[in-house]
Order: structure tokens, then sequence, then C-alpha cells
């Protein structure tokens, strides 16, 4: 059984792709075992250490940072900026239950941008970028994490915590946010219905994870990030 707090888990960069790592904090969690969905339990929240490791990672906190954005910031956004999908194509059911934001770097942005391109490139349109948004901000808070290892979760690396000995692909390839993104859409898509299931029951779906309701907390943020990079 996996910790919950192991999904806040960003940590520091290694390779020009911005694989993480990171000891002495927790285990991370990875969820992508393959695309079939299990019953599961909620659960509560971060790990305090978990924390600490967020806020370091992500830089809140820091002094002198110019915010430039509602993505940088964390904040909803108020106004749909022209010619970019409507509230309505990026949440048609609404939002599930409370929401979580955490601020982004350049890092994430970065990997967020990489993840609503393969959206475009795949066909999966403004929705399927929400879900695949949504899903890595669980995972890995938008951060491209490498092996961890004493700390990993089994073999679960990259954005979306996809694991080798599963099928996913290489450690390479998993930690390759292109590659990582359309294996992430390309099993969404095999989904029957995704478009129109509630964003956890889609992600879900695809990761099979110990904690199947984690995933709607994210909704609004990967929303407002789709809504602005599309």
């Amino acid at each position: 059984m996996k910790l919950d707090f192991t999904r806040w888990l960003p940590a520091i960069a290694k390779d020009r792709r911005t694989a993480l790592s990171i000891a002495g904090v927790a285990a991370l969690g990875g969820l992508a075992f393959g695309p079939a969905a299990v019953a599961a339990p909620v659960t509560s929240g971060p790990h305090e250490g978990a924390r600490a490791a967020i806020d370091l990672a992500t830089g809140k906190g820091r002094q002198g940072v110019t915010v430039e954005s509602g993505l940088t910031t964390g904040t909803p956004t108020t106004e749909v900026p022209a010619g970019k999908p409507s509230t309505d194509d990026l949440i048609p059911r609404g939002v599930e239950g409370a929401q979580s934001r955490v601020p982004l770097d350049d890092a994430q942005l970065a990997n967020a941008k990489e993840i609503v391109a393969e959206a475009k490139r795949s066909g999966v349109g403004e929705r399927g970028a929400v879900i695949g948004v949504a899903t890595s901000l669980q995972e890995s808070k938008l951060y491209n994490l490498g092996h961890l290892g004493a700390y990993n979760d089994h073999d679960s690396q990259g954005l979306f915590q996809q694991r080798p000995s599963s099928g996913w692909g290489t450690p390479e390839q998993i930690t390759d946010p292109r590659y990582a993104s359309r294996a992430f859409f390309d099993a969404l898509k095999n989904v029957h219905g995704w478009e129109d299931l509630p964003l956890t029951t889609a992600a879900q779906t695809v990761q099979v994870s110990a904690y199947p309701y984690a995933y709607a907390q994210w909704e609004q943020q990967a929303a407002d990030i789709v809504q602005q990079l599309w």
C-alpha cells in the first residue's frame, strides 16, 4: 500500500529533462501500473516532511521572485484569454470536491507545456490536456522525477510515475516528458468514453492508483494552466 504523502515529493534537477531525485524525506509513490482501474480508499494530506520538500522544490518562500501570472502563483485565473478554450470546454462537469494549488517554477511550467503540446499532437484536445496536467500534478507536482533509489516506489519514474516493469517504456523513455505524455494519452484514448468521465475516474483508469480520488483536487489548477498554455 502506498503512502499518500509520497504523492507530494518533488525534488532536485538531475539532467536536461529535469529528472529529479531527493533522499531523506520519504518514498515517492508511483501509480502507473496499467490501464485497469481498481477500488481503493481515500486518504489524508501529505506528511509534514513532504510538505517541506514541496516548499523547497517549488521555491515557496523565496525572496525576490517575480510573479508573472497565475501559473507561477497558483492563483486561479478570472478571465478567459482571447482565443483560449472556455471553462466549459476544460471543466465540463465542474470540479469535484476541494481544490489544491501549488506555485509553479520554470521546470514545472516547461513540463506542463510538454504535456499540453502532446495533448494537441495526440488529438485528445483541451479536456485531455486538463486530465494529463492534473494527473502529473498529483503524481509528481509536474516534476520529471528520476529514480529515487531506496526511496523509490518500485520503479516508478517521470512526470506520471510510470513503471518500466509494467510496460510503460524504458527509464530513459518515461523520463522524457514528450514520450511519457504520449504514453499517458495513448492509454487514455483506450478508456471507453473518457471524454465524458469525471477527471479522477479517467485518470484512475489509466494510472490504477491506490488513491483514486486524489486527482480531482487538481482539476481547477490544471484547467487554468491549459487555458493559458493552449
